[in-house]
């Protein structure tokens, strides 16, 4: 399978970058562009006072899609040279169909994202944005789970 183009999604968390020196040499060996995408939650809300008007965005969405693209930039530092790389934001109201929806749009042949590795009540309070990809992506997904501890 050859890949021309690779979508390298993060939550500018520590942890989302794991996949990015892997995804670096991947793309530099097959020759293919790396979009790093974040997608900023679009929690929309009716207007107090109006349950019958339509939903809006939430005030800081725009302030956070500002912060959010000068933290892709120094993410974006980190992949090799010689790699094409473009960096995007999105809002959507669910990040992972925002993740699919942005795959399907711009012809991306595989989705590379990190898991937090969450458990327990934390999982199921929190849920998995990398199992939602998983379900929703019209193409592969490369997970990186977290490291497990060393056993002695």
């Amino acid at each position: 399978m050859t890949f021309k183009h690779i979508l390298l999604t993060t939550d500018l968390s520590p942890q989302a970058v794991r996949p990015f020196a892997t995804i670096s040499e991947l793309a530099k060996a097959s020759g293919a562009r790396v979009t790093i995408l974040h997608v900023v939650p679009d929690l929309q809300v009716i207007p107090h006072g109006a349950p019958m008007a339509p939903k809006q965005s939430s005030p800081v969405v725009p302030r956070e899609m500002q912060k959010a693209t000068s933290e892709l930039e120094a993410q974006r530092a980190t992949l090799a040279d010689g790699v094409e790389v473009e960096t995007a934001v999105i809002s959507h109201e669910d990040v992972a169909t925002g993740v699919a929806e942005y795959a399907a749009e711009h012809d991306v042949d595989l989705i590379a994202i990190s898991t937090h590795g969450r458990t327990g009540f934390r999982h199921l309070l929190i849920g998995s944005v990398a199992e939602a990809v998983l379900r929703h992506s019209p193409v592969p997904v490369l997970s990186f789970p977290r490291p497990s501890k060393k056993r002695s």
